[in-house]
């Protein structure tokens, strides 16, 4: 499944990770694939809890490249 991730980098220099569509779901670490790794990480945890707590797992991203 394919979820979008935000990946800013904060004043001190440490890059944080969110998913938007899980709530809460928020990384970060100290480089921006370090970050990337662990909101992956933090997203599989996100739904392994949602499995087995009986929640509905958000519907994973369909996107497109549109050329204008």
């Amino acid at each position: 499944m394919k979820y979008r991730v935000i990946i800013e980098q904060g004043e001190d220099g440490v890059f944080i990770a969110e998913c938007p569509v899980l709530p809460g779901c928020v990384s970060q670490g100290d480089t921006y694939q370090k970050a990337l790794e662990n909101i992956q990480d933090a997203i599989k945890g996100y739904i392994e809890s949602l499995e087995k707590h009986g929640e509905p797992i958000p519907p994973p991203i369909n996107e497109a490249i549109v050329e204008v």
